[in-house]
Formats: structure tokens, C-alpha cells, sequence
């Protein structure tokens, strides 16, 4: 389970709670999994005892108001991040996308193609190992990693804690590396100039119908993988008509980080936006 946003790997929100019985016995319930609406007795300290009728709908309620506070917290700390950021005339973008859909290596072509140009800083977001940062040290940008443990995206806070220690007196861009899913990053605004969302053409191009929340707040999206496309049944008109669909004034890159293909397109972009 999440232990920021309490979701489940098959994207459920579980939360849990005791109950002391009048024979002093304790029992935890997962309210997401056991809904449940049998009255349930409690003793209290002071040797009274009363009932709660607990129904599904309070376990409803109850998670949606905890997430409610959770992004409102969330969103707090995030503005502070873009005031942040704004201050120093830093343009940051968060790289979101499922699991091997090429972050990392595109990061790693666009680094190299930007030193000596336009300096950057990243900050990368994983549960577990360095990996990713060790792949982008030595490009000729300052690189933090996170490791959020159980959680499934970046949080504000993770990356306002990150922000003093990557970013440099003279940065201009900074990329942020999300953990790889195509849900919970979605919901969670980091300060942030905007959202990036990558789509490998080994993915299906139905995806922006099927999770269309991260595409529908993304002014970009990277289709990747572009040299695959001749070994797969892959329609590319089919999934721009899916992407507009969602998004109408959406941008599209289509490139290959293997072997160039669109990066130049893709750099030119970039550069615009610290000009």
C-alpha cells in the first residue's frame, strides 16, 4: 500500500482501524477490502460501553476526505516549490510515464545534448536503488535521487527537500523524473511549470483513453520508441487521434532516444523555453 496516497497496487485505497472488545480483545479491520455494517462494541478506559453501526459509505467518506487533505497539503507545499523555482527563473517540467517507457535514456541524450549549453539539474524518483541517477551523473547536470520506498509517485514535499540540494546558482532547467505509473503522479502537483507525459509505442496506442487523467493535463507528450514501430502493430494516426481526443491543443514529439530520431525537434523545444 502507498503510504502517502494509501493506494494498492491495483490502484485501491485500503485503510485500516482497531477495535477493543468488552473482553479485551483487539481486532483490526482493512475498511476497504471488509466493508462492514454489523454494529461493533467499544469499551473505553472509564469502564463505559457503546455501539457504532459502521456502514460502507463511512468508509467512503472517510478515505475521500483523507485524501482531500492529503492533496491539500500536498498542493501547499508545491506552491512554495513554484515560488521557489520562479524566484531563481528555473522552468521545470515532470517526466511522467508507465515503467520502461525510456525516461531514462531520453534524459540521458537530452543531458548530453544540453551541456555546455543550458545548465540542468534532475531530480529522479524511484522506490527503490540509485540506478537511474547513476546513469545521468556525469552529463553535466547536478542529479538527486528519491526513493520513495512503498509510495508510487513524488510528493511536493520529497521534492522541496531535494530542491537546495541540486539546484546551482546558474540552472535554468530542471527535469524531474517520476516514478514510473500512469495514475498516482498524475494527481500530485510537485511546482511544476508543466507535465510531460511519455507513451512508448509498446504500450498500445490506447492509452491516453484508458488513463486519461495524466494526459489530460499534460501540454506535451513524447511518444517513444519510434524505431520499434516497424515490429509492432502500432497505428500511429490511431493514437494522435487518441491523444487530441483527450487533449485537443495537446503537442506531440514523436522520437527515438536510441537512435536520434526526433531529438533535435525535441532539443529545440527545450531551448525555447529558458530563452
Amino acid at each position: 500500500m502507498c503510504e502517502d496516497c494509501g493506494c494498492t497496487e491495483g490502484n485501491e485505497k485500503k485503510y485500516f482501524h482497531s477495535h477493543t472488545h468488552a473482553d479485551g480483545t483487539t481486532h483490526s479491520h482493512d475498511d476497504a477490502s471488509l466493508p462492514h455494517k454489523h454494529p461493533h462494541e467499544h469499551t473505553h478506559s472509564d469502564g463505559t460501553t457503546h455501539t457504532h453501526a459502521r456502514t460502507e459509505h463511512d468508509g467512503v467518506s472517510r478515505r475521500v476526505q483523507i485524501q482531500q487533505n492529503v492533496l491539500a497539503k500536498n498542493d501547499e507545499v508545491a506552491m512554495r516549490n513554484r515560488s521557489y523555482l520562479a524566484e531563481r527563473g528555473i522552468v521545470a517540467v515532470n517526466l511522467i510515464s508507465s515503467p520502461g517507457s525510456g525516461k531514462t535514456m531520453l534524459l540521458e541524450k537530452t543531458l548530453e545534448q544540453l551541456d555546455g549549453k543550458i545548465k540542468c539539474a534532475v531530480i529522479v524518483g524511484d522506490q527503490q536503488t540509485d540506478n537511474d541517477a547513476k546513469r545521468l551523473k556525469g552529463k553535466g547536470a547536478n542529479v538527486i535521487q528519491i526513493e520513495t520506498q512503498s509510495a508510487c509517485h513524488l510528493n511536493a514535499t520529497q521534492v522541496g527537500e531535494a530542491l537546495p540540494k541540486v539546484i546551482e546558482k546558474d540552472t535554468e532547467l530542471l527535469f524531474i523524473e517520476n516514478v514510473g505509473n500512469l495514475v498516482c503522479p498524475a494527481a500530485f502537483d510537485l511546482g511544476e511549470n508543466f507535465k510531460i507525459a511519455l507513451l512508448s509505442v509498446t504500450e498500445g496506442e490506447d492509452k491516453p483513453v484508458k488513463y486519461p487523467v495524466l494526459f489530460s493535463d499534460s501540454q506535451i507528450v513524447l511518444l517513444t520508441k519510434t524505431d520499434l514501430v516497424p515490429h509492432l502493430d502500432w497505428n500511429m494516426q490511431r493514437c494522435r487521434k487518441y491523444l487530441r481526443d483527450i487533449k485537443p491543443g495537446v503537442f506531440i514529439f514523436e522520437l527515438s532516444a536510441q537512435t536520434g530520431d526526433g531529438i533535435g525537434e525535441w532539443i529545440k523545444y527545450l531551448s525555447g523555453l529558458v530563452d
